[in-house]
């Protein structure tokens, strides 16, 4: 029987320069389900992504009612536990909606979204053919080299092996293993980017 576990956890504020910050939250992905290039994955997301993502998903699947994400509200404050909470449980319901319905799971954006730390910009490069490399390449990219992503090159790949020897993960990055589901994300210099 297929499944998709989706956990969205760990929020963690980040400060953009000395007057802006703002809270990502891991998204953690374990399943069986054939529409997954990795079998196991954990990115870091903001919740302008989310509203991103909601935003493609709606324009290529307009007959589809797309659940809500919690409210952006001028009152929110990421000093307060209950707030960060209430949003973080908000993103993960509405993931867990999106994830059973079976023309949204068809997206790529999707994929890119949950499987790799791309910006919104270069998602939708790779998704209109305009990089190198393809989604299925950029997931699997991003999960060999330990969320450092991406790999344009041809001698990179060819260095793929040293890269691999350097990072902070045991796992190989070759399919899913029990190292990589208790690894955890780790705070990735390309979730610091957006």
């Amino acid at each position: 029987m297929e499944f998709v576990t989706v956990l969205v956890r760990d929020p963690r504020i980040q400060k953009e320069d000395s007057w802006h910050s703002y809270i990502d939250y891991e998204i953690f992905i374990h399943t069986n389900s054939i529409c997954f290039t990795r079998k196991t994955s954990c990115v870091r997301r903001r919740y302008r992504e989310f509203v991103w993502l909601r935003q493609r998903l709606q324009s290529n699947a307009v007959l589809i009612q797309l659940p809500e994400l919690p409210s952006r509200t001028p009152f929110f404050n990421m000093n307060n536990p209950n707030h960060v909470d209430h949003r973080r449980q908000g993103l993960q319901e509405f993931l867990e909606k999106i994830l059973q319905d079976a023309l949204l799971l068809s997206d790529s954006r999707l994929h890119l979204f949950l499987q790799t730390q791309l910006s919104p910009e270069d998602m939708e490069a790779c998704v209109s053919g305009q990089t190198k490399y393809t989604v299925a390449d950029a997931i699997l990219s991003f999960a060999s080299l330990n969320r450092r992503f991406p790999i344009e090159d041809e001698e990179e790949k060819k260095g793929k092996d040293d890269a691999d020897s350097d990072s902070e993960s045991s796992s190989s990055g070759l399919g899913p293993s029990d190292d990589s589901i208790s690894c955890g994300c780790k705070a990735s210099p390309a979730s610091e980017e957006s």
